[in-house]
């Protein structure tokens, strides 16, 4: 079973709905995946009420979801961290005990613009349509992803 964490900063907006995107495009008996943070702003907390609406306008139920403070023991529990943004990526490379765990990062819209380096905005200050906006990244990313699995 491949096993795939989404994080993002607080685990409320963009990594709930990497996990949920992903999750509707792949065999869930076949690939685990999950969700975290870096921050530990949220922990416990149903995603942010926009990333649930935006889900559920796509059919995507993330209402199951809650926030979870990425830890060193998800290095052992995953195959592929994706990060949202630069940022993050930072932070979770910096939990890596060896080089083999910091191999597993990756910023998940390379799987969209290889190579590019580019972060996943974070929508939480913005209105309904940065929601909008990540989903469709996100949307385009995973579906790269699945196509891989």
């Amino acid at each position: 079973m491949q096993r795939i964490l989404m994080v993002c900063l607080g685990n409320i907006c963009r990594s709930p709905l990497a996990e949920g995107i992903l999750r509707s495009k792949v065999d869930t008996e076949n690939v685990f995946i999950d969700s975290a943070g870096t921050g530990d702003y949220h922990i416990g907390h149903l995603p942010d009420k926009r990333s649930i609406e935006v889900a559920k306008k796509y059919g995507i139920d993330i209402t199951y979801q809650r926030a979870r403070r990425i830890s060193v023991a998800d290095f052992e529990n995953f195959d592929v961290i994706y990060a949202m943004d630069t940022n993050n990526f930072k932070e979770i490379v910096t939990l890596a005990r060896n080089t083999t765990d910091a191999q597993k990062v990756k910023l998940i819209l390379n799987e969209s613009n290889p190579g590019k380096n580019r972060s996943v905005p974070d929508p939480y200050f913005d209105e309904k349509k940065g929601f909008e906006d990540v989903f469709k990244m996100l949307d385009k990313a995973c579906e790269i992803i699945a196509n891989k699995i």
